[in-house]
């Protein structure tokens, strides 16, 4: 039988990750570009209420979807892992296992963020005038969670065997049936939000049944096989031991940013609707330097798999690098073309005026976390995360939240809290990088 997976434990590390994360960054270019037709949508054709209630979701959206992302990150690990040691048999048993954790999640997850938002989102202070808007949108959007837990189970498995162009060419083909549908709800139906969080949803939908589509049809070790299919607890229990810290601390990471969104909601609806217009460019910046942190965890699981020490360190290097130095030179040019990037989104002098502090001091801060979350993904490839969360947890999230009522709380300024992204990136990287240090020179013996 044909194999097709690729192994990630020769030739240049360099040229390597670097064409490894490609289609990565593609993928979550293209995932960032149908988010923020979104939200151009809403604002340019529903009005800046809708923009701001959209907008408004973002930071509950993550806590449900970040716990999603890190459970694909321990599939990418176990797999991997097995890949790189070869073993056919435990790899298949990893997928059949995987897509039975990810079909659970996603209904349980669904269940409950649909019969909770509207709560959440009056704790979270939401504006009384964008509170129905977001509340719809929320529940509606959240209905596609089963697809978006098969969309991750699948896109983990591709990476896993090196082969990250599969799902750029599903997720293009659902983010332009994204889009197209958008305009159709808004314009022609005269929907709102309703129409463009129905049209998310069905185009998660048909990724999915695309991606399982496709690993069904796979000749190599990834082939997605019915037979005999059950849960393998030992699969289970190291699927789970990975990932569900992972996804652990991006629930706990986007609780914390809840009290930011809180933060933001203290000042008028103008300046909610700024910071939504100004955060587009977060998951987009965001998503190109991810895909190099999913590099770093998958090259590392493979050559863990595969005893090849030195490979390992190499690995951390070469890809957090990457991710500083693009994220360095993507936040310069978002800081010179500040103005008509926002422009994308909204003509309204004041909220561009919002936008404009918030990416004043994004701009330059978002390298900083090159250096945390590629620590965190290197320590992930060597299966540790429960460390990591936990130091998560104390340099990013309480400290978000003790920052929130106490440098907030004093000056009660935009820039004030802005600046808080910066300072807690800067502490947790620090103790990432002496725990992965650590854990490098404990495991790696060989």
């Amino acid at each position: 039988m044909q194999n097709k997976s690729l192994s990630l434990t020769e030739n240049s590390l360099f040229k390597g990750i670097l064409f490894f994360s490609i289609p990565l960054m593609f993928s979550n270019i293209l995932q960032s570009l149908f988010n923020m037709a979104d939200i151009a949508v809403v604002g340019q054709f529903a009005g800046s209420i809708a923009l701001g209630a959209v907008g408004s979701t973002s930071q509950l959206v993550f806590l449900f979807t970040g716990f999603l992302e890190g459970l694909a990150n321990g599939i990418i690990v176990i797999t991997a892992f097995y890949l790189g040691a070869k073993n056919r048999k435990e790899t298949t048993e990893t997928i059949k296992t995987a897509l039975i954790i990810c079909m659970f999640t996603g209904i349980f997850l669904c269940v409950a963020g649909v019969s909770t938002s509207g709560l959440v989102l009056k704790a979270m202070n939401t504006k009384a005038e964008l509170l129905p808007d977001a509340t719809l949108y929320l529940k509606i959007y959240m209905l596609g969670f089963p697809a978006l837990a098969i969309y991750n189970f699948g896109n983990a498995v591709y990476s896993a065997s090196g082969n990250t162009k599969k799902t750029l060419y599903f997720l293009a083909m659902s983010g332009v049936l994204n889009v197209i549908l958008n305009l159709f709800f808004v314009l022609v139906l005269k929907m709102d939000v309703d129409g463009v969080a129905l049209a998310s949803i069905i185009s998660q939908y048909i990724c999915a049944f695309c991606i399982i589509t496709s690993l069904r049809k796979e000749s190599s070790e990834i082939h997605l096989s019915f037979d005999r299919f059950k849960t393998n607890t030992a699969k289970m229990a190291r699927i789970l031991k990975v990932g569900l810290p992972s996804g652990l601390q991006n629930m706990i990471f986007a609780f914390a940013n809840i009290f930011i969104q809180m933060g933001v909601n203290s000042f008028s609806a103008t300046a909610v609707a700024g910071n939504s217009t100004a955060a587009n460019a977060d998951p987009f910046i965001y998503g190109i330097m991810s895909a190099f942190y999913v590099a770093s965890s998958t090259y590392i699981g493979q050559n863990y798999g595969a005893k090849k020490k030195d490979r390992i360190l190499k690995s951390y290097f070469i890809s957090t690098g990457y991710a500083f130095f693009i994220a360095l030179g993507l936040g310069l040019l978002l800081l010179i073309f500040a103005t008509p990037f926002l422009k994308l989104f909204t003509n309204d002098a004041e909220v561009l005026d919002f936008g404009l502090q918030r990416l004043s001091i994004m701009s330059v801060s978002y390298c900083v976390s090159a250096f945390m979350d590629g620590s965190i993904a290197a320590s992930r490839g060597l299966g540790k995360t429960g460390v990591p969360s936990v130091i998560v947890i104390l340099g990013s999230c309480v400290f978000r939240i003790v920052w929130i009522y106490t440098i907030f709380a004093y000056f009660k300024t935009i820039p004030s809290l802005y600046l808080l992204y910066v300072f807690s990136w800067g502490i947790t990287a620090l103790l990432e990088i002496i725990y992965f240090v650590k854990v490098y020179k404990q495991i790696c013996r060989w």
